[in-house]
C-alpha cells in the first residue's frame, strides 16, 4: 500500500499532540485489566514539627542560635570573673555564719557550765526556807483575826515577858545629868551608842557645861565628836542647843517636852528619853528598834514615828512607858534583829504573829544573840550595877605622828 498524504495526521499523533491549556492538565492513565500498578514517585513524609506551627517557631528559635555567633573571648572572661566573685562572696558570708554559729555555742556552754551551780544554790536556798517555813508551821499555827481586847493582852503579856528578861534594862548612854544625857542623845544619831559613849569623855572634860560648849570653836567640837559621823550637822546642833540654853533657860535643861522641841537638833525621840532617864517623866523612846519591834508584835502598822508612840501608849499604862522603851530596844538589839531574828532563842515566840521570819532553830538561833546575852560586852562603859555583861571597852588613842 502506499503512503498516506502528509497533510493528514494520524490519530496517534493527534493523541500525542497537546494543546496548551492541556499541558497544565494531565488526564490520569487508564489502567488496562490486568496491568500492574505503576510504582508512585518516592516522597518523605513530614515530620510533625514541620506540620506542627509550635514545632517550626521552635526549629527556627534553634536555627537562630545555631547562627548566632559566638561571644567574644573578653566577654567570657567578665563573665567568669563575675562568677568567681560571687562565689567567694558566698562562702565570705558562710565563714561568718559558721564563726557566729559557734560564738553562740561557746557561750550557750559557758551558761551552761554556770547554770548547774547557779541552780543547785538557788535550789538548796529555796529547800532552806521552805524547812523554816515548815518549822515555822509546825510550832506556830495560823492565829486567826485577833480582837482589840485579845492584842492588848498579848502585848502586855510580852512586856511582863521581857521584863523578866531584863530586869536590868537601862539607857545605854553614859550620863551623869540632863545635859550630858541631852548631848549623848544628840550625838546617836547615825551610829552606836558604843561610839557615842567612847567619844563623850573627851568631850565633857573639854565644855562640861552649856556656857562652855556654847563658847566652843566649831572646828575644835567638829574634831571632838569626829568619831559618831556626820559631825558637822551634830556640832552646829550641840552649838545652838547649848546657846539656847545658855539664854533662855539659864543654863538649864528644860523639863518639859515643849520646851525641850524647841532646841536644835532635838526631836520627840531625844525628848522623851531626856524626859523619861533624867527627870522621871514618861515616855515613849520610838527609834528604829522599837518601831520594828512593835510592827512585829502587831502593837501598829503605822511607819511614822509619832504615829507608833501614839498606837503604842494607847495600849499600856503610862507608867510603863520608860521602861517598856527600854525593854523593847533592849530585845531588838539583842534577839529580834532586822535582818536576821534569833526567833529560836525568842522568849516571846509564842506570843510574837511574826515568828518565823528569823532561824527558829535553837541552836543556830543562839548563835545570833549580842551583848550580853550572846556572852559579849555591852554598849557602856560605865554600866549600872547589876548589869550581868561586861563593861565595854574605851576607845583605843589615836597613833601618835611619825
Amino acid at each position: 500500500m502506499g503512503e498516506q498524504p502528509s497533510g493528514r495526521a494520524s490519530s496517534s499523533d493527534k493523541r500525542n499532540k497537546s494543546t496548551p491549556g492541556e499541558s497544565a492538565v494531565r488526564k490520569p492513565a487508564v489502567r488496562q485489566p490486568g496491568a500492574s500498578r505503576p510504582a508512585a514517585p518516592h516522597t518523605t513524609a513530614p515530620t510533625a514539627a514541620e506540620t506542627s506551627p509550635v514545632g517550626k517557631t521552635s526549629a527556627g528559635k534553634k536555627a537562630a542560635v545555631n547562627e548566632t555567633p559566638e561571644k567574644p573571648a573578653a566577654a567570657k572572661k567578665a563573665v567568669a570573673k563575675k562568677a568567681t566573685a560571687k562565689k567567694a562572696v558566698a562562702k565570705k558570708a558562710v565563714a561568718k555564719k559558721t564563726v557566729a554559729k559557734k560564738t553562740v555555742a561557746k557561750k550557750t556552754a559557758a551558761a551552761a557550765g554556770q547554770a548547774p551551780a547557779r541552780t543547785t544554790a538557788a535550789k538548796k536556798t529555796a529547800a532552806k526556807k521552805t524547812a523554816a517555813k515548815k518549822t515555822a508551821a509546825k510550832q506556830a499555827p495560823a492565829r486567826k483575826p485577833e480582837s482589840r481586847v485579845a492584842m492588848v493582852r498579848r502585848a502586855r503579856r510580852i512586856n511582863r515577858e521581857l521584863a523578866e528578861l531584863y530586869p536590868y534594862a537601862h539607857p545605854e548612854l553614859d550620863f551623869t545629868n540632863p545635859f550630858e544625857l541631852l548631848v549623848a542623845t544628840v550625838l546617836s544619831a547615825q551610829t552606836t551608842d558604843l561610839r557615842v559613849n567612847q567619844t563623850t569623855p573627851r568631850l565633857f572634860a573639854v565644855c562640861p557645861t552649856p556656857e562652855d560648849m556654847a563658847a566652843m570653836d566649831p572646828e575644835r567640837l567638829e574634831e571632838l565628836i569626829r568619831p559618831t559621823g556626820f559631825f558637822r550637822a551634830k556640832a552646829k546642833s550641840l552649838l545652838g542647843l547649848s546657846a539656847a540654853l545658855r539664854d533662855r533657860f539659864g543654863g538649864e535643861v528644860p523639863g518639859r517636852l515643849e520646851d525641850l522641841v524647841t532646841l536644835p537638833g532635838v526631836g520627840r525621840k531625844t525628848a522623851n528619853v531626856v524626859l523619861g532617864n533624867a527627870f522621871g517623866v514618861p515616855g515613849i523612846t520610838v527609834d528604829t528598834h522599837f518601831g520594828r519591834l512593835a510592827r512585829r508584835f502587831g502593837w501598829t502598822t503605822a511607819e511614822d514615828a509619832e504615829k507608833v508612840e501614839a498606837d503604842v501608849a494607847g495600849i499600856f499604862p503610862k507608867s510603863e512607858w520608860t521602861m517598856l522603851s527600854h525593854r523593847v530596844v533592849f530585845h531588838g538589839r539583842r534577839v529580834c534583829h532586822s535582818r536576821k531574828p534569833a526567833c529560836g532563842a525568842c522568849a516571846v515566840a509564842p506570843l510574837c504573829p511574826a515568828y518565823g521570819e528569823g532561824e527558829t532553830d535553837p541552836e543556830k538561833a543562839k548563835k545570833l544573840l549580842k551583848y550580853e546575852l550572846g556572852g559579849q560586852p555591852g554598849q557602856r562603859l560605865k554600866p549600872p550595877a547589876d548589869y550581868p555583861g561586861q563593861p565595854a571597852p574605851p576607845m583605843a588613842p589615836p597613833a601618835a605622828a611619825s
